[in-house]
């Protein structure tokens, strides 16, 4: 346990740098950007090492794998972000533990949670996601709502009993015209939530960038960074 500590202890103040370091070359100070470590498919002892680290906003992707890991850490200072596709028949179990759900991109997503977090007495911060290879009324690959669906799935967000709209969150894309150009990606997610603003000022939210291009999103102006494999390190493969 006392490896595992120092390996990620170390992987975690490497990240730190990295992030401190764009936000230096951004002209931002180092507090305007949240780290959020995505734990999938790590245990929750890692959770709790990154705890003691100082680790305060973690994310999952996966409700069957998430649900016994947060109730197992229940006890700790975390705010739990699900980031994965979501499907309705999950949402009364990941309302249950998700401080966030950044992966909203249907109207029918949004009745779900808005029912369940009610019913649960709590209220739940959604970000809408922006799917930035979708065409102006499509889907995109790895789920999202093309640019022109904001507005509407924003007010219904924002309208919905229980919900609270934070923002938005995106992908680097793998295809379409923002395909390995992150930084346009980004910037693009940066208008985005600038016109959003204007109908909903509380929603600040920008969560862009993980281990691979962090620092494109900083640079971009994103609030917050969700970073896997450079924190826990990369699993093997199975089979």
């Amino acid at each position: 346990m006392t490896d595992r500590k120092d390996e990620l202890a170390a992987n975690l103040a490497k990240v730190e740098r990295r992030i401190a370091d764009a936000c230096a070359a951004a002209g931002r100070g180092r507090d305007e950007v949240t780290l959020i470590v995505v734990t999938k498919t790590y245990p929750a002892t890692d959770v709790r090492i990154l705890a003691e680290l100082g680790v305060r906003h973690v994310a999952e992707n996966r409700d069957q794998d998430a649900a016994p890991k947060a109730a197992a850490c229940m006890d700790l200072p975390l705010t739990w972000h699900f980031v994965g596709q979501l499907q309705t028949n999950k949402v009364r179990s990941v309302v249950g533990y998700a401080d966030f759900v950044q992966s909203v991109d249907r109207s029918k997503l949004v009745t779900a949670l808005s029912k369940e977090a009610v019913r649960a007495g709590r209220e739940l911060g959604c970000l809408i996601q922006v799917a930035l290879d979708a065409g102006e009324s499509e889907r995109g690959e790895r789920g999202g709502v093309a640019p022109g669906g904001i507005e509407e799935l924003a007010g219904l967000v924002a309208q919905a009993p229980g919900l609270r709209l934070g923002g938005l969150m995106t992908v680097a894309p793998l295809t379409g015209e923002y395909a390995g150009r992150e930084q346009a990606a980004f910037g693009r997610l940066m208008d985005l939530s600038t016109d959003l603003r204007r109908s909903h000022p509380a929603a600040t939210m920008v969560s862009a960038g993980m281990s691979a291009d962090l620092e494109q999103a900083v640079a971009a102006g994103a609030t917050h960074v969700r970073v896997g494999s450079a924190v826990l390190g990369v699993r093997p493969r199975l089979g």
